[in-house]
């Protein structure tokens, strides 16, 4: 059941992926103000902190995937209680392959209020650099760790059709990426970006048999996968035809309905408006 909502707050917020110039005023000033800070690794946390230059006066609570079911409680009875809590990652944004989900649900439930401090996001960045279309992606964090499993969930992604991005640890890098070239075929465009925001970032774009070639050697640093959508099934002449011809005689002009549909299916308007004349 939905309560009331409280005075207090819980606040989402990004940390730098890599360099710590990417934190903004706001997490800074948020790290220095919160009552409560809830942090995947207390360690990462204060190191951000000193780099940043903030002294934490909050309390720092771990938070991470082993007890986020058992810490939830406490950290909504901060909010209910009017103080401001803090959840921060090692690095992106919480709740995105990172604890986070559960508490927002969770607070949700209990009417505490839910915001965030917005920021750096190794997906997102890995789609923008990536060169692959981004207007409709989909993200899929790790693939399963067991081959068997791997290679099943691979397979109900072959025929999907947005960009597809994915993270992977250095010592799976190369067999995920053979992997997918088997389950999305060997020239399937993608690209592997590694170290991102940091000193040594790379990104390395292909297709995926020519970037499993390249990661068969040691390849270290945090990485993301991100892969092109599969291309759409050619769509058959006679169909467009039809279709074009049931508009042109509900009244609409040939020229702009061929010009229309073809440019909807990636066919030639001369060829389909020809081809409309003929049977006409």
């Amino acid at each position: 059941m939905t309560g009331a909502a409280t005075g207090g707050v819980i606040v989402l917020a990004a940390t730098p992926i890599g360099d710590v110039e990417d934190a903004s005023a706001r997490l800074v000033r948020l790290l220095g103000e919160a009552d409560l800070i809830a942090a995947e690794d207390t360690r990462r946390l204060r190191a951000l902190a000193s780099r940043l230059g903030v002294q934490l006066s909050a309390r720092v609570l771990s938070y991470h995937e082993h007890n986020e079911h058992a810490r939830t409680e406490t950290v909504l009875q901060a909010a209910s209680e009017g103080g401001t809590v803090l959840v921060v990652t090692d690095a992106g944004m919480p709740a995105v392959s990172d604890p986070g989900f559960r508490l927002v649900r969770a607070a949700a439930e209990a009417g505490v209020r839910v915001t965030a401090a917005p920021g750096p996001s190794a997906a997102l960045t890995a789609l923008a650099l990536s060169g692959l279309p981004s207007d409709r992606f989909c993200f899929e964090g790790f693939p399963p760790r067991k081959p068997g499993e791997r290679d099943r969930a691979l397979a109900t992604l072959a025929t999907e059709p947005r960009t597809m991005i994915f993270f992977e640890s250095p010592h799976r890098i190369a067999a995920t990426l053979q992997a997918m070239a088997g389950a999305f075929g060997p020239d399937r465009a993608a690209a592997v970006c590694r170290e991102l925001t940091k000193t040594y970032e790379e990104v390395r774009r292909g297709p995926l048999a020519a970037l499993a070639e390249w990661a068969s050697d040691q390849v270290r640093g945090e990485l993301s996968i991100v892969v092109a959508g599969a291309a759409p099934d050619p769509a058959d002449p006679q169909d467009l035809l039809a279709e074009v011809l049931r508009r042109t005689e509900a009244g609409e002009r040939l020229k702009d309905v061929t010009a229309e549909v073809a440019a909807a299916h990636g066919v030639s308007r001369r060829e389909l408006y020809e081809a409309a004349l003929r049977a006409r």
